[in-house]
């Protein structure tokens, strides 16, 4: 990932250049959900995105942006954050220079991003050691947010958020 910072504007030209590279056609549905997905300041599932796109552009369908998912993740601008449930979540790939790695709530399900610049070279490492090249990788600690509980922020807590 670039070491600059990029603005909004200039990412989502980064999107339609991708789009056009793949022989994709760029339509204001996809550049919708690009923007929903982009400007979302936390983690989001595709029903998610379908709201905010929706407030964009009201044409946005649920297949849309099913499908439009995967070349998101493709573009590198968007990434996928699987914690094991039956749906994923996604995050824009924001000025991201070290590896990621994810604390997940176990009552509300409130995803934290860590930075682990360690886990590259100890997956390198130990792919190394055993002749393998890495695919991906990732590392994920769930726990319970009990001061969140206690102070009423966890939305699970029984109290309002």
């Amino acid at each position: 990932m670039d070491a600059k910072i990029k603005t909004t504007s200039e990412t989502r030209e980064t999107f339609k250049d991708f789009l056009s590279s793949k022989g994709l056609r760029v339509t204001n549905q996809r550049l919708a959900i690009f923007d929903a997905a982009y400007e979302h300041p936390d983690h989001f599932t595709a029903e998610d995105l379908l709201e905010r796109s929706r407030d964009i552009d009201d044409s946005v369908s649920r297949a849309t942006v099913y499908r439009a998912l995967p070349i998101l993740t493709e573009s590198g601008l968007i990434r996928e954050v699987d914690v094991g449930r039956d749906y994923k979540f996604y995050m824009a790939n924001r000025n991201a220079t070290t590896f990621q790695a994810q604390v997940i709530c176990l009552d509300c399900d409130k995803i934290f991003e860590i930075d682990a610049p360690f886990m590259e070279w100890y997956g390198k490492t130990v792919a190394d050691k055993l002749s393998l090249n890495v695919e991906s990788q990732r590392l994920q600690v769930t726990a319970h947010c009990e001061e969140l509980i206690a102070s009423g922020l966890c939305k699970r807590s029984g109290k309002k958020a």
